[in-house]
């Protein structure tokens, strides 16, 4: 798809169908758009979890109780690990949240380039996250998303109500 036409078309899908998996071939496509995500000085502080099993997906989904989050057949989970991430030596800003929305971007966009549905969430219990992926102090969730395809008869949305460029851009 047309990069445009690929970001113009991309919105976030509450309407998973659960029957219909995804096969592996575009699961990996996924997943790999994300590997080659820049990051600061290219560390790649991250973890990328998949989480397929039933068990599993009940017990991370306790995490974001929704009825329909639950029907996709997969949950992606961005991990990223603080101290591996690039730190600025002049106020030590540490790069983790911006490497991991990079590579969260590019897999959210490869995902609808393949016809696959995302939707980042952040309004997650972390600590419920936290307890069932068994994380260490030194790792944090950036975001989560269901992958999965959209249930039949599902339509999207033609219209985004989005700021103008006037709004946003200042030349200077």
């Amino acid at each position: 798809m047309e990069y445009n036409d690929l970001i113009n078309a991309r919105e976030s899908i509450r309407n998973y169908d659960p029957a219909r998996k995804i096969p592996q071939d575009k699961l990996e496509k996924i997943l790999n758009a994300g590997r080659i995500a820049p990051s600061a000085c290219n560390i790649q502080p991250w973890k990328f979890l998949v989480v397929s099993s039933e068990t599993m997906h009940e017990k991370v989904s306790s995490a974001y109780p929704r009825e329909w989050f639950k029907d996709a057949p997969h949950i992606l989970v961005v991990v990223g690990f603080r101290d591996m991430a690039w730190k600025r030596r002049y106020d030590g800003y540490n790069s983790i949240e911006t490497d991991l929305a990079i590579a969260m971007t590019h897999m959210i966009l490869a995902a609808e380039n393949e016809g696959i549905g995302t939707c980042w969430i952040e309004a997650y219990d972390p600590s419920i996250l936290r307890s069932v992926l068994n994380l260490s102090e030194n790792q944090v969730v950036f975001g989560i998303t269901p992958l999965g395809y959209p249930k039949p008869g599902f339509q999207k949305s033609l219209v985004k109500n989005r700021k103008s460029l006037e709004e946003l851009v200042e030349y200077l």
